[in-house]
């Protein structure tokens, strides 16, 4: 688990294609390495990857089919920036929100814009995670927990202060920019306790609508 608050920001040093999946390596003299073990999980974009390899000033990790199908990582290469936390421990304050590190789909930039010394960015996701998306809600972008200032359909707007364009990758979004996007957690299991029983049926049965909600008391 994470909190969403950048720790450093990192380089993508090599990528190698190995099948299909991928290899790459991650540097940052900025992140302190020495309580890293084998096997510990960092946040990178937002991405949950594990440590295979450490060769001092970062990290190595195998990504996965599934993780680059829903993801940015297949648009890195060597020279590409990004963010990265370690993982979350038990004495840590939850500066954020929780954070899974397990991506849930790829948003794009729509606009960017200043606002007074912030800077305000409007982001367009995937329609199957609109609903996941509310009016000062909890959401994570390339591993940033981020407040949701409005929402239109799906796009919504972030404001964004100048540490936060200063300590992560934010700062160099442009219209266009792809990123990886996860909902908030809670929202998640919500639907899915909403379903009850119905949770056990397929998924062409087993989906909340107006006309589920009127059935079981929720609408009025």
């Amino acid at each position: 688990m994470f909190t969403g608050i950048i720790e450093s920001v990192g380089h993508i040093v090599s990528i190698e294609r190995r099948g299909g999946d991928v290899r790459l390596q991650v540097r940052s003299a900025d992140m302190p390495w020495a309580d890293v073990a084998l096997g510990d999980s960092i946040a990178t974009n937002g991405v949950c990857l594990t440590a295979v390899a450490l060769p001092g000033d970062g990290f190595v990790a195998d990504v996965s089919l599934e993780t680059l199908s829903l993801t940015t990582v297949g648009d890195w290469a060597a020279g590409s920036a990004v963010n990265l936390e370690k993982a979350l421990m038990p004495q840590s304050r939850l500066g954020g929100h929780i954070v899974s590190g397990h991506v849930d789909g790829i948003g794009e930039v729509v606009s960017r814009a200043s606002d007074g010394r912030s800077e305000r960015f409007t982001l367009r996701a995937p329609a199957v995670l609109a609903k996941y998306i509310a009016h000062k809600g909890s959401i994570t972008i390339d591993g940033i927990s981020l407040t949701v200032n409005a929402v239109n359909g799906c796009e919504f707007d972030l404001n964004i202060v100048p540490h936060t364009l200063q300590e992560t990758i934010i700062g160099r979004y442009q219209s266009g920019t792809r990123v990886n996007l996860e909902v908030d957690v809670i929202a998640r299991y919500l639907e899915r306790l909403l379903l009850g029983d119905k949770a056990a049926e397929s998924d062409s049965k087993a989906s909340i609508s107006e006309a589920f909600l009127a059935e079981n008391g929720y609408l009025r």
